[in-house]
């Protein structure tokens, strides 16, 4: 076809009169597709691509798929699997205190929550980033907050924390080096315009060899004795001990216990709840946070507030089977190997071998799960193309030139379908 041949919108109309769409709709994806064709100067069956094009903009482009990659918290695909919770319908007490017939706090739902897990007054908000320039807005706008040059950390996506500082009006004051900072940069670096020292746990990434940091409990006393606030950026926010699991990251009590004044950490990380960042610490300062005119343009919606909410409320009471980060993380190897022996016997031309999980979610480098991992044989481009686009989509990885698949991250409700998209019924 020439671009001289193409159709007019209104013949393209005419011929679309079977498709259940606003004639509104199909007149201006006739136009944009007519637009593409004659821009590109590659001209093709508009009827068909505008069919195709409305159908797809009926469908949820975002979807449940599969997650065989084996790493927990993949920021690809969402990161912590969110556990399961029913959203409130229609309208809901988000701001209305039942008990005096007042307008209340959309934080009450999770600040109880927050407080008995950390021990101190919280509040949230969209994410761990936002809690980072609210709390240097904050604490910090209009002087300068002191942070090592090793902390310096870029969280994601081209965000850095010097970028974050900037925009949040504090100026920052390196110190020390790369490897080595000692307490008395932060001394000498101290002085009127001050607000500010921060700690800045560097969870995407590992320095060793010739390296040295002043501890917390250093940092704090030096706090105290210039009557600043010490503030941590935690990013992956471990609250429960997940040492004896394989992932040894630090946590919010030990923090708090060697002085800490404000933490900030991610609600979709290590926690498994929702996207969020959280900032707890000393009551005046939270309070503070939560009068700065920022948190209201930063804070969470009633959709993340009732994901949070149920996945506090799990932790609280140890429910760790109701989290899947923290039931993913908590499934020995054995288990894995017994679940992937089910699959095998179903699909005998997969291989079983040893294999590693990571957390993934920029937390915990280096730090590995042992599983035994589903390793199928052949073409492993041609595999994971399959795999990723069928129905529901299948996500896993390729390793020594094999596809590999690892039920750490797969559900167990989502075996039957994995083994129906691996061509056995």
């Amino acid at each position: 076809m020439k671009l001289r041949d193409l159709p007019p919108v209104d013949e393209l109309v005419r011929k679309l009169a079977d498709v259940e769409a606003p004639r509104s709709l199909i007149v201006s994806e006739a136009r944009r597709v007519l637009a593409r064709m004659r821009a590109s100067k590659n001209p093709g069956d508009a009827e068909c691509e505008i069919r195709e094009n409305i159908q797809r903009l009926r469908e949820s482009s975002l979807k449940q798929l599969i997650n065989a990659t084996g790493v927990i918290l993949h920021t690809n695909l969402g990161r912590a699997p969110l556990a399961h919770f029913e959203s409130v319908t229609g309208y809901s007490n988000l701001e209305y205190d039942l008990s005096t017939g007042k307008r209340g706090k959309r934080d009450s739902h999770i600040g109880g929550l927050l407080e008995r897990l950390t021990g101190k007054p919280a509040i949230a908000v969209n994410n761990n980033a936002a809690a980072v320039l609210l709390a240097l807005n904050e604490l910090a706008r209009g002087g300068e907050a002191i942070v090592s040059r090793g902390e310096l950390i870029e969280i994601g996506d081209g965000f850095r924390i010097p970028d974050i500082m900037a925009a949040s009006g504090a100026r920052l004051r390196e110190v020390g080096t790369t490897n080595r900072t000692h307490i008395n940069d932060y001394r000498d670096a101290i002085h009127e315009n001050t607000r500010l020292l921060m700690r800045v746990h560097p969870s995407n990434f590992r320095i060793e060899g010739f390296t040295s940091k002043p501890s917390l409990q250093e940092l704090a006393a030096l706090a105290r004795e210039r009557a600043l606030p010490l503030y941590e950026d935690l990013g992956s926010g471990c609250i429960t001990d997940l040492a004896p699991f394989g992932i040894a990251e630090p946590r919010l009590e030990e923090s708090f216990a060697a002085g800490v004044n404000l933490i900030s950490f991610s609600g979709d990380k290590l926690l498994g709840g929702p996207q969020a960042g959280i900032l707890a610490g000393d009551a005046e300062l939270v309070q503070r946070l939560r009068c700065n005119p920022l948190f209201r343009a930063l804070r969470v919606d009633k959709l993340i507030t009732r994901a949070l909410e149920t996945t506090l409320r799990h932790t609280l009471f140890e429910e760790w089977t109701a989290v899947p980060a923290l039931r993913m993380i908590r499934i020995t190897a054995g288990e894995i190997r017994e679940r992937a022996e089910r699959i095998r016997c179903r699909v005998p031309q997969f291989e079983i071998i040893p294999g590693e999980s990571v957390a993934g979610g920029g937390s915990t480098p280096e730090q590995t799960l042992p599983t035994w991992l589903l390793a199928l044989p052949g073409d492993a481009i041609a595999h994971e193309r399959r795999l990723r686009a069928g129905d529901p989509p299948v996500i896993a990885r390729i390793e020594n030139d094999r596809l590999v698949l690892d039920l750490r991250t797969v559900f167990p409700e989502q075996e039957e379908e994995l083994v129906l998209r691996l061509g056995v019924s």
